[in-house]
């Protein structure tokens, strides 16, 4: 197989809740039996400023991550004001991200490189929606987690959703420079690799 040619590379955060409740060999082995190859793997016990730079201050994403919520709580008939005490979704996406800076740097966190054909898109379907309560069964969200960013914002937390999944290419390429260094990717192609997509040419 022509590797470089194909295969592209994406980053998978198991979170502190993945890794207390012991699940990360379960969601290690997910990934595996779908034909990505880890590339990088540790476990980490995340700075604040890590954790800053992980989650952007970048207002697309903060007022993204607010209305999220905010629709999450029109289809759960619930006030977001009389909860959050606002319904601007650039402060409510400050709040969420405040929360979950918060969270993880509560406890360690497993930050794996994965490598394979469509990287990104594969992970982030074994993974599932970003809300378990939505997330389909047979994903690691769907089978693992039950929660709802409803349930959260009542709390004052963040969701714990187990996992964090790069959403396109170029955000992989930065989240793995946040996480790794360049020592610290180490290529290989699976023996698996030959019969699941043929010999190379």
């Amino acid at each position: 197989m022509k590797r470089a040619e194909i295969a592209e590379q994406t980053l998978l955060l198991i979170k502190p809740d993945g890794v207390l409740r012991g699940l990360c060999g379960e969601i290690l082995g997910r990934l595996e039996r779908a034909g990505l190859a880890i590339v990088g793997l540790k476990m980490v016990h995340v700075t604040k400023e890590q954790a800053e730079r992980h989650y952007s201050p970048d207002p697309d994403w903060l007022g993204s991550l607010g209305h999220k919520t905010l629709r999450s709580y029109a289809a759960h008939g619930r006030d977001a004001v009389s909860e959050l005490g606002t319904d601007d979704p650039h402060a409510i996406g400050r709040m969420i991200r405040s929360w979950l800076v918060e969270y993880m740097v509560a406890g360690p966190t497993v930050a794996c490189a994965l490598e394979g054909p469509h990287a990104v898109q594969v992970v982030r379907k074994l993974t599932g929606e970003t809300m378990p309560l939505d997330a389909a069964p047979g994903t690691i969200r769907g089978d693992l987690a039950t929660t709802s960013a409803v349930v959260s914002n009542v709390l004052r937390g963040a969701v714990r959703n187990l996992v964090h999944a790069s959403s396109s290419p170029d955000e992989a390429r930065r989240e793995i420079a946040t996480w790794f260094g360049p020592d610290e990717i180490c290529g290989h192609e699976p023996a698996s690799w030959q019969a699941v997509y043929g010999p190379r040419p």
